[in-house]
């Protein structure tokens, strides 16, 4: 699956007529709001409809059930960041990988609720949920490879340690968003040299994939 790939299965097609639709983006953006910082078992579907000033019935006709309504907001949200990540491509290595990173970084920031949900993948073993934050990873994966190698079909051994980066990322930004001793800009930084350190190891491995050039500098 490619980068355009997964920023369309991050933000399903809504069907329907024009105004339905907007209507639907409309109650979306309010649940954006709403749960950026807040469980989803801290909101009732009446507290929410009560907060969103719309009729219980709505979300429901939308959305069906509250659970729909939650999902709906998180793959709408993540798409935001899958395209993110996916742009800046006129820029070179460096900084997009700078871009990248603070974006993911203000992602968590500004919606942790949300992104514990992701990174946990929610109440129990929830497919779904599984689903969205396989789809991030496997974006960032392809955005990094991309930058570093030129193409998104890598070996095995080059997708491990790229991969094996974002799960420790997701990790240090749960731990960062909770405890937030560091500010941002040095987060960021902190997660750059850890990815060159993959990358060197990566080389290491198989010479065919040698580190970017910023990769290999040694401080």
């Amino acid at each position: 699956m490619n980068i355009s790939q997964q920023r369309d299965a991050a933000r399903p097609r809504a069907r329907g007529t024009e105004r339905s639709v907007a209507r639907r983006a409309e109650l979306i953006a309010i649940g954006r709001k709403l749960f950026a910082d807040t469980s989803y078992d801290a909101l009732s579907m009446d507290d929410i409809a009560r907060q969103a000033h719309v009729a219980k019935g709505l979300i429901y006709y939308y959305f069906q059930s509250k659970r729909g309504y939650y999902l709906a907001i998180i793959q709408d949200s993540v798409a935001d960041l899958v395209t993110y990540a996916a742009s800046g491509v006129e820029l070179n290595a460096v900084d997009r990988v700078h871009r990248t990173i603070d974006s993911y970084l203000r992602y968590a920031e500004h919606n942790q609720a949300a992104y514990r949900t992701i990174v946990s993948g929610g109440v129990g073993f929830d497919t779904e949920v599984h689903a969205i934050r396989d789809g991030v990873r496997e974006a960032i994966v392809a955005t990094l490879s991309e930058g570093a190698y030129g193409r998104t079909d890598i070996a095995p051994i080059a997708r491990m340690g790229l991969l094996a980066w974002v799960c420790s990322v997701e990790g240090a930004t749960l731990d960062w968003i909770d405890r937030p001793e560091l500010p941002r800009d040095t987060m960021r930084e902190l997660l750059v040299k850890m990815l060159g350190g993959a990358m060197r190891s990566i080389e290491e491995l198989d010479p065919d994939y040698r580190a970017p050039e910023p990769a290999r500098r040694e401080d």
